[in-house]
């Protein structure tokens, strides 16, 4: 690619526009041109409004320190220096709902980590190796908007991540009910243990709105397009607990499955690391070679060995075997701020822009 596609980011001084900015430095298609952020971090270079704040555990990248962070507000002004934006906007639900469709009314397309639009019945929620195909919403929202390159697709919650793929590799055992409990690193609240001391060797069984997401968003990853929605699939039907715990990166799910079609221990790990979507044919720059790896150690997954397989946009998997009162479980792994949040949506906009989606302007 001769020419790189220019980036916005809105909300780039937060925890998960930071992790946009790291994972985009040296990007072989996209390039950080612009960065939006509150009306308090305008006027100032990136560096005099993020350096104190840094959270990453790389260096903020040279190519960005310089550049002097807009108002997130300015749309019009925004959007005229790129070609497309990511979004990690810090606002109310409806105001994301508002200022993402005001970016993509400008005609510069919007890939969202922020939940505001997951079920908005024309706005793509995808997880590129689950469900590609969803991507065919986009002219039906195009035509709601009045755009003609301007839409906004979205990522999935990042707990979700740690087990929704497995299940999908699992569909043709025709799984039908899950327990899933998810055990969630302190940065899904955006948070280190320098902002959040209190939670150092402490457990909270309660994060708002999570249980919800956790239950009904793979159902929607699952669904059928049908008259310009999705109409989300009925099973596998799951429910969950979600518990924060001391960690700083990385999302532990301990899953409980019942199949209608009685899979053998061998078959289940197979679908597994065969499993491959069409990020893996396409070989799109941050899509990992093997999307889930299987561990055959008693005590692995563990975060301390495996958050960062495949640079963190790959599946850990272990623990797989039968249940007295289900049929298998299983613990899955996944990085909350890399597959699960900006990395999940990096992935999204090289898959859109493969698909000629997102284009120069």
């Amino acid at each position: 690619m001769s020419k790189k596609l220019k980036a916005g980011i809105l909300g780039g001084t937060g925890m998960v526009g930071q992790r946009f900015i790291a994972l985009l430095e040296n990007h072989p298609w996209f390039e950080v041109t612009a960065i939006a952020a509150s009306p308090r971090s305008a006027g100032r270079t990136y560096e005099q409004a993020a350096g104190s704040r840094w959270k990453m555990d790389t260096p903020m990248p040279e190519a960005v320190k310089n550049i002097v962070v807009q108002n997130v507000n300015e749309v019009e002004k925004v959007a005229s220096g790129v070609d497309f934006v990511f979004s990690a906007v810090d606002m109310t639900k409806e105001e994301i709902k508002k200022i993402e469709e005001a970016y993509a009314k400008t005609e510069t397309p919007v890939v969202s980590n922020n939940s505001a639009h997951r079920w908005t019945v024309d706005v793509p929620m995808m997880v590129p190796e689950i469900n590609p195909q969803h991507m065919e919403l986009i002219p039906f929202q195009k035509k709601r908007l009045g755009t003609t390159r301007g839409f906004i697709a979205v990522k999935p919650n990042c707990s979700i991540q740690s087990y929704a793929p497995v299940l999908t590799a699992w569909m043709d055992f025709e799984p039908y009910e899950a327990v899933v409990s998810t055990y969630q690193a302190i940065s899904g609240a955006g948070k280190t243990f320098l902002d959040w001391p209190e939670m150092e060797g402490n457990i909270i069984p309660y994060i708002g709105g999570e249980e919800e997401k956790s239950e009904k968003e793979p159902l929607r990853l699952w669904g059928e397009l049908k008259d310009g929605a999705i109409e989300p699939a009925k099973t596998p039907v799951i429910t969950s607990q979600c518990i924060r715990v001391p960690v700083l990166n990385g999302h532990t799910a301990s899953v409980f499955v019942k199949f209608r079609k009685k899979p053998a221990k061998e078959e289940l790990i197979q679908k597994l690391v065969q499993f491959q979507g069409l990020p893996q044919e396409l070989s799109l720059p941050s899509a990992p070679k093997q999307f889930i790896q299987y561990l055959e150690e008693d005590n692995r997954p563990q975060i301390a060995l495996d958050v960062d397989y495949c640079h963190g946009m790959g599946i850990s998997v272990g623990r797989l075997r039968e249940d007295t009162v289900y049929d298998w479980k299983f613990i899955g792994l996944s990085h909350n701020t890399v597959r699960g949040a900006a990395g999940g949506a990096v992935l999204c906009a090289e898959l859109l822009k493969a698909k000629g989606y997102i284009t120069g302007k």
